[in-house]
């Protein structure tokens, strides 16, 4: 923690030093002072906090929906072989295909409210997610799951009682991964169809070249995301404890 607070610190100074020699114009790049000053107005007035409670709303239950529809679907093709041709083929077909292209598209099927960006989140998330869940199953030792069935358990008591447990930590990892990506494309729907939201005022700011506002929502995203990253590091330790070799 303390060797990432001193990266962050140096980076500033080095910011506060470009800017400080006017070098740099301040429209191509504010300074930390300037940045700061307009996220405080921003703040006060409420609009910072308005929009990052859309944002945070919207990346959360994206993701959640996103994640509950992949995990099952990984685990199945991750088990069965038949799942696997019947599946994969298609998720590897969708997800080559660019996530920007659909908003045009999902626009037109469910208009430029959040339902929109639930949709893009998903596009954006879901097939990765599956291939991902898909190879932590596959990597479960076939030993556990030949006792099961030896035991005589039922297949969806081997997939939730061993697949499962085995493959969380892996899974877990995975998930964490792909939120990264869901904020990618929430502030990417954001950008082209939205009302509200850390993307779209950015996209407003750009408009009248209010680089400080960019600047500042740019790192605005930056601290969510890392809050988010970390918060979920930082369960999995806690939830998988028993992986930790002391």
């Amino acid at each position: 923690m303390g060797i990432a607070a001193c990266v962050f610190a140096v980076l500033a100074i080095a910011w506060a030093g470009f800017t400080a020699t006017g070098f740099i114009r301040p429209l191509f790049l504010p300074s930390p002072g300037a940045v700061l000053a307009r996220l405080t107005e921003l703040w006060t007035s409420g609009q910072l906090r308005a929009d990052m409670g859309v944002s945070i709303y919207r990346i959360s239950v994206g993701f959640l929906i996103s994640t509950l529809v992949a995990l099952p679907i990984g685990m199945l093709i991750g088990s069965y072989r038949a799942w696997e041709a019947a599946i994969e083929p298609f998720v590897d077909f969708i997800r080559y295909m660019p996530v920007v292209a659909f908003v045009p598209l999902t626009i037109l099927w469910t208009g430029t409210g959040d339902a929109q960006k639930f949709l893009i989140i998903f596009i954006g998330t879901f097939f990765q997610q599956v291939l991902l869940v898909m190879d932590t199953v596959k990597a479960v030792p076939r030993d556990f799951i030949n006792l099961g069935r030896t035991l005589e358990m039922p297949e969806w008591q081997i997939l939730r009682r061993i697949v499962l447990p085995s493959a969380m930590p892996a899974i877990w990892d995975a998930l964490r991964i792909s939120l990264g990506w869901a904020w990618t494309w929430l502030v990417v729907a954001e950008l082209v169809a939205a009302t509200s939201g850390l993307g779209y005022r950015i996209t407003t700011a750009q408009r009248f070249f209010q680089t400080d506002l960019i600047f500042g929502y740019l790192l605005i995203l930056g601290m969510l995301g890392l809050a988010t990253d970390q918060a979920m590091k930082y369960a999995g330790r806690r939830l998988f404890r028993y992986l930790e070799i002391r």
